[in-house]
């Protein structure tokens, strides 16, 4: 036995005469690696450990294993290519071994070299296409059996030819009752959209993407096909591969992604206008306020200023709440009295509800005072009002009730006794596939435009804050019960203080240095203080102001937060610089405008003579203590 080159193709001669394997040698070694050997056995032995032979050629006649039983047997665990040599008297065992498949040629003793070296490269080619059909085929085997992809194959009728499980799992067989047939034999109807496109795709002949969606509204699967034509060797399209990936995933994303942005865009927007719209309604309230003692002896006068008063208080409380929804603030737990809330909300749910539905309350009597937010709760009850309206596009009743529970073995909270806090509707009912997901932070089954997929998770979220639970119960076709169980509080709610009717006078006369880009903003809170005996300059911006303050001086400055060209906090920080005694008074009306150092005393807008007589009182008061 002899080596060759590596790195080339490999041959393997196998022959009794030693004459024989030199010539073979001479024959093939300046295009193969030859191995030789004259024992049958030792043959056998060369090919398992050379599985990289591609051409066995082998004498017929040998002593102890013949030619042809000599190739059967390696072809049992050997992939070469083989080729017996025998002379004329041993054409039966040629024909033997071709019809039993163990050779792929022969060539008679003596024989014809340039037809020998045609046949030995004959069956190398062949060889090497073989393994590289198999490689190709292993590693399209290994991608349809390991790919995430849903991935098949089909002939130009749109028939499978190859697939994949994961594609076999969603035509609801398995792969072989798939092989042979069309989608649309296999789906019926719903399949029939799919072979129209297989069909475009072939008659176009170019690479095709589209994308599907199954499933009920809400709560669809997003597919990306992608569509391949395969064109045979004449050029016409023999065949199509398809790829279908789940994109569902990436689909949320993309739309949590533009719902947050829409929000964010919603809360900057929701600022500007709270701001400016609470400056109105400082001017009108205010203005009133300033019109009610001229007119204390005329009743009817009195009324109209009450009922105008009443509107626009119901301007400022809807304001707040927008502001609410707008930002991201930690929850404000305190002891609530949840009956009184929601009896508090009745006007609210007839503004906000509209007339085709009824709100009905069913609230449990002495119920103790619950630990949370008063103004999330509000906005949580709120909401599901509006879930359960929208239910209800017919119209019909929604009923808000209250009740004691005793929770017990619920792995979400701890045993024990809570309020239970629910709302029913009598509308669509939610399918049990979308009840899973309503809850996810912008999950919305409304059409675009309608939801903002924020309203149940916020309810979910202050339920979780708070320690207590969201329950949901819905029968498709009957309505949906939504429960928010909430903790008791350790102690009683706080009572509202009353709101005075006017501040007690100041502690003395004081010079106020009024500052508002709003000019009626402006003369409504001079005509707040000067009712209170103090004297009042307006400034209309930050310059302005500290231009009059180095040519006179005053006890105490009254600024507006947000202001063009400088803003009340950079106007406090200056004041506070020149003049470190000097108290400075924000008035707001969107307070997350900007950072508000906590040091800065602030007064919301709009507000009462009262409060801000009170707040300037006070900042006087400190102002002279601090100056002693």
């Amino acid at each position: 036995m002899s080596d060759g080159t590596a790195g080339i193709g490999t041959i393997l001669a196998v022959d009794d005469e030693p004459d024989i394997l030199i010539a073979l040698e001479d024959l093939f070694e300046d295009s193969y690696r030859v191995l030789t050997t004259s024992r049958p056995a030792e043959a056998l032995e060369i090919l398992r450990a050379e599985p990289d032979i591609a051409v066995v050629v082998s004498d017929q006649r040998m002593p102890g294993l013949t030619g042809d039983a000599l190739l059967a047997e390696a072809r049992s665990f050997h992939d070469a290519q083989a080729i017996l040599l025998t002379g004329y008297a041993d054409i039966t065992a040629v024909i033997g071994a071709l019809n039993r498949g163990g050779i792929v040629g022969y060539v008679t003793k003596p024989w014809d070299a340039g037809l020998l070296r045609s046949t030995v490269r004959q069956a190398f080619e062949r060889h090497r296409l073989g393994r590289d059909l198999a490689t190709e085929r292993a590693l399209l085997r290994g991608l349809l059996d390991h790919a995430r992809d849903a991935i098949s194959f089909k002939d130009a009728q749109g028939r499978f030819v190859r697939l994949n499980a994961r594609k076999a799992a969603l035509l609801g067989h398995d792969v072989a009752a798939c092989l042979g047939r069309r989608e649309d034999e296999l789906l019926g109807p719903k399949g029939a959209p799919v072979t129209e496109a297989d069909a475009a795709a072939i008659r176009a002949g170019t690479v095709a993407e589209s994308l599907t969606s199954d499933g009920p509204a809400g709560a669809e699967q997003w597919s990306h096909v992608t569509r391949v034509p395969i064109r045979d060797a004449g050029g016409a399209i023999g065949h199509l591969a398809t790829i279908e990936r789940d994109v569902t995933e990436q689909r949320t994303l993309e739309a949590r992604l533009r719902q947050s942005d829409k929000m964010q865009a919603l809360g900057t927007l929701a600022g500007g206008i709270a701001h400016d719209f609470n400056n109105l309604l400082t001017a009108i309230l205010g203005s009133l306020e300033l019109a009610g003692p001229k007119v204390a002896d005329q009743p009817r006068v009195q009324r109209l200023i009450e009922n105008a008063r009443g509107a626009a208080e119901r301007g400022a409380s809807l304001t707040k709440r927008l502001l609410s929804f707008s930002r991201a603030h930690d929850l404000q737990a305190r002891a609530v009295d949840v009956n009184a809330l929601i009896v508090g909300m009745s006007d609210l749910f007839g503004r906000s509800l509209g007339g085709l539905v009824t709100v009905r309350t069913d609230l449990g009597a002495d119920l103790p005072a619950v630990q949370v937010d008063p103004e999330q709760l509000e906005l949580a009850v709120l909401n599901l009002c509006i879930n359960a309206r929208d239910a209800m596009p017919e119209g019909g009743t929604i009923t808000v009730a209250t009740r004691r529970m005793d929770i017990t073995g619920d792995p979400e909270i701890a045993d024990g006794a809570y309020l239970g806090v629910s709302v029913t509707d009598e509308g669509t009912g939610i399918p049990e596939e979308i009840l899973r997901r309503v809850c996810e932070p912008f999950f919305t089954t409304k059409a675009v435009g309608q939801g903002t997929g924020l309203g149940l998770a916020m309810v979910f979220g202050l339920a979780q804050q708070s320690k207590g639970r969201l329950a949901i119960d819905s029968t498709v076709g009957r309505g949906t019960r939504v429960e928010l169980a909430l903790p008791f509080a350790t102690e009683a709610p706080q009572q509202a203080a009353p709101v005075p009717g006017a501040a007690p006078t100041a502690g003395r006369r004081a010079r106020v240095l009024i500052v508002d880009d709003d000019p009626q903003v402006r003369h409504v809170t001079a005509s707040f203080l000067t009712g209170f005996g103090h004297s009042t300059t307006e400034a209309g911006d930050g310059e302005a102001a500290l231009d009059y303050l180095l040519r006179d001086r005053c006890d105490i400055v009254v600024a507006d937060l947000a202001m063009p060209g400088m803003s009340g906090v950079e106007l406090a920080a200056v004041i506070r610089e020149r003049n470190p005694g000097l108290p400075v008074l924000i008035l707001t009306g969107h307070a997350d405008a900007m950072q508000i150092p906590e040091d800065l005393p602030v007064l919301a807008k709009p507000f009462r003579s009262a409060d801000l007589a009170e707040r300037v009182a006070t900042l006087l008061a400190a102002a002279d203590a601090g100056s002693r």
